[in-house]
């Protein structure tokens, strides 16, 4: 077996609450690990597994806890039972009055070792049969420094006990700042923690009134090197805590709830979230050093293209345009105002950013400043676009190196450069669907059915786009096209003075009809149901809605026949299948994206047969007449 010397007395050293913790935290010790055993977190399908560990230095021993960016190395089999690591990143949390050793980053030295040494419990609890001489260590040669003696022995020295007093009477005081907990490690296992974070994010106060009563709440994002977390307060924790918690500084804190993370209220990337109490500890962090700062993961606008409808990323670029502040009708009858920018980057792309609310108005014209976004949402209307939300972060002229280097191409030639905006599209990492039709994705309908029956995609978060190419059989006549508003589109409903359109609060002298169609369609492997809107309609009738529900009215006979032209029409489809519920029934939804009709020679032109000397001849001969053919 190879010879590795593990690091003598680290346990001991780790135990010891009278250690130089700032000396030890940066140590790097080798250790050998005794155990692996997973640990189920509760919550049903939302459990995340951890991995609890025991570490030896060759004397004693030490419960410890992977992180679980460190879960796949025992999943692969890269470490198991008797490996010899080197940690080289860690943090100690006080669990129980016991110290728990959390692995933040690692190496493995050695996979497979035989066990080193007969290690005994650094930290033995009373009553298990461990003797004080058990929990002494034993003498060390020269060459070997010895450990400092551990405060779990019977025998405690008078400046230790004076040491443990001042120390009881600083916590008391305020927060343990030695058990500095990392977010990563958080979970509803551990108490007696304490965090070290930065306020990323802090809501305004928002009310509600329901049945069960009246209450108010805002939430937090914190943010320290290992991770990010959602904090939200309730009534009285509100008038406790809002006024203490500022964006952008440093806190220390504690006695919080440590639950499972609502997913429809947050984008944060964290199973577990922080509840707010009233006897919630937060006290401000004044050192100046080893603050957490804002970790982004910036995607170029060129890539946006790569990124699923509602994905969440973070963005940096030049802001090159202001729009004017607008103001829309939210769903729910509340007047929101907006704000859009466009931003450019290296990649040479242009994208569209709205601001909400008091982002928007609060946002100050500047001479075209670099503007780092966190947590916005990629949105596919007119393209690629990006929105905030509330929980997103917005930071102008940030002190980065990717700021600087941005700034850098811009002042130096960027700013005469063309830019393109991204079209309506759906990339390849969505299906590979365009908004063309894309032949070389093309799927038979049979071949959608089986991708969709084995993929391990939740269709209900992420839909499935795909090109086809199907024949229309019928089209349900009723509903073919409903009564819209001219503004926003909205069903409206003919009363006394008009149409009326609840959400203009207006009412209009004939309405504006778009299509809503339900097709079966089939190809020569199977048949399925899509279902398409206004343009997809156009392009299916060859005439706008408001002509086809014209002839309707006035001759149902002609209508009939426009009907069954329809029958029999090939065209080329772009569609996305997402999964709905509705009435506790689930079902796959075609949503048609986009319609072409055929165009025989591209499609005879994009095929095997076209590659062909002869058929490129012909091909050839019919270009020639489509273009010259007035002259011949």
């Amino acid at each position: 077996m190879s010879n590795v010397q593990l690091t003598a007395g680290i346990c001991l050293r780790l135990v010891d609450s009278s250690e130089n913790y700032d000396e030890v935290l940066n140590s790097k010790p080798t250790m050998q690990i005794l155990s692996v055993k997973k640990v189920s977190s509760p919550g049903g399908l939302n459990q995340v597994d951890r991995y609890r560990i025991i570490v030896s230095d060759g004397e004693h021993f030490l419960q410890a806890m992977l992180a679980t960016q460190l879960n796949n190395l025992v999943d692969e089999g890269h470490v198991g039972k008797y490996s010899i690591i080197r940690v080289d990143k860690f943090t100690c949390n006080l669990v129980q009055e016991r110290r728990l050793l959390i692995v933040l980053d690692m190496q493995i030295l050695v996979k497979n070792h035989e066990k080193i040494g007969k290690p005994d419990n650094a930290q033995p609890t009373p009553g298990d049969g461990a003797s004080s001489a058990q929990q002494t260590p034993a003498p060390h040669s020269a060459a070997t420094p010895a450990p400092v003696p551990s405060t779990s022995t019977i025998s405690t020295s008078a400046p230790q006990q004076q040491h443990q007093q001042q120390q009881g009477q600083s916590n008391r005081a305020g927060l343990n700042r030695q058990n500095i907990f990392p977010i990563e490690g958080l979970s509803p296992y551990q108490n007696n923690w304490t965090i070290k974070a930065r306020v990323t994010n802090k809501s305004d106060v928002r009310t509600w009134s329901n049945q069960r009563g009246e209450g108010k709440l805002f939430n937090v994002t914190l943010m320290d090197e290992t991770g990010e977390i959602r904090g939200t307060a309730f009534n009285n924790a509100v008038d406790e805590l809002y006024d203490k918690l500022e964006e952008g500084k440093v806190y220390y804190i504690s006695k919080a709830k440590v639950q499972l993370a609502k997913k429809q209220f947050t984008t944060v990337s964290n199973e577990y979230e922080l509840g707010f109490e009233r006897h919630t500890e937060v006290e401000e962090c004044r050192d100046t050093q080893s603050l957490p700062t804002i970790r982004y993961n910036f995607v170029p606008l060129s890539g946006l293209q790569d990124l699923v409808k509602d994905a969440i990323c973070d963005v940096i670029g030049v802001v090159k345009e202001v729009g004017e502040l607008g103001s829309i009708n939210s769903k729910f009858g509340k007047t929101v105002t907006k704000r859009e920018l466009t931003l450019v980057d290296k990649s040479n792309f242009s994208v569209r950013l709205t601001l909400w609310g008091k982002q928007a108005e609060q946002y100050s014209e500047m001479n075209e400043p670099v503007v780092a976004f966190k947590g916005v949402k990629v949105g596919d209307f007119g393209g690629r676009s990006l929105s905030m939300f509330s929980s997103s972060m917005m930071t102008i002229n940030p002190d980065i190196p990717e700021a600087h280097a941005l700034r850098g191409w811009y002042d130096a030639g960027g700013n005469q450069a063309s830019f393109q905006a991204h079209s309506n599209s759906f990339s390849g990492a969505a299906g590979g669907a365009l908004s063309g039709f894309n032949r070389s994705e093309m799927k038979s309908l049979q071949e959608v059915n089986d991708m969709l029956s084995n993929t391990t995609t939740d269709l209900s978060e992420k839909p499935v786009y795909f090109s086809a190419r199907a024949t229309i059989m019928h089209i349900k006549q009723e509903n073919v096209a409903y009564p819209a508003c001219p503004t926003c589109n909205k069903k409206v409903f003919e009363q006394h003075d008009g149409w009326r359109c609840e959400k203009c609060e207006r009412s209009y002298e004939k309405p504006e009809y778009r299509y809503i169609i339900t097709m079966a369609v089939a190809d020569h492997t199977q048949q399925a149901w899509f279902q398409g809107f206004n343009e997809a309609g156009e392009v299916i009738f060859h005439r706008p809605a408001n002509k086809l529900m014209e002839i309707k009215f006035e001759d149902e006979t002609k209508f009939g026949k426009v009907m069954e032209e329809t029958i029999g029409q090939q065209f080329n489809f772009t569609c996305r299948v997402k999964q709905e519920t509705y009435n506790e029934a689930t079902k796959l939804r075609y949503g048609v994206q986009k319609v072409l009709p055929l165009n025989y020679v591209e499609e005879l032109w994009g095929s095997e047969l076209a590659r062909t000397p002869i058929c490129t001849s012909v091909l050839l001969l019919l270009c020639l007449i489509e273009c010259f053919g007035d002259v011949l």
